[in-house]
């Protein structure tokens, strides 16, 4: 698995013409915990949701069956919404990003997507 390639690197960044260091480490593990919320929160949610609709299919109750069914829903509506939200914010990210790759919305695309490029996070000699 990808998460075993984190060493704490001795490589230093600067981010664009800021005067913001940083080691090469950080933006990785703040791209793999967007990267978590993006996959695994909405598989969890939609777990979540199974368990409780069959709590109420079990329980063979009309009432319970379609308040699980309500609460399936809900479940499955926020794992999309919380998806689709990450989503969003890389690709509008990588937008703004990409006018400007040396400024800190290009250096905000490192933390967020990972991509270290030759403009955006500038390694330290």
């Amino acid at each position: 698995m990808f998460l075993a390639k984190v060493t704490m690197g001795t490589l230093e960044y600067t981010c664009g013409s800021t005067n913001l260091v940083f080691s090469e480490t950080i933006p990785y593990l703040t791209s793999t915990a967007v990267l978590i919320i993006k996959v695994v929160v909405p598989i969890l949610l939609i777990i979540f949701g199974m368990l409780d609709l069959g709590k109420a299919v079990v329980a063979s109750k009309e009432d319970e069956i379609k308040k699980g069914q309500q609460t399936f829903i809900k479940r499955v509506i926020t794992a999309v919404i919380v998806f689709f939200v990450v989503q969003v914010v890389q690709i509008v990210v990588r937008f703004v990003a990409g006018r400007d790759a040396t400024s800190v919305s290009g250096c905000l695309n490192c933390f967020i997507s990972g991509e270290i490029s030759d403009n955006s996070c500038v390694l330290n000699n």
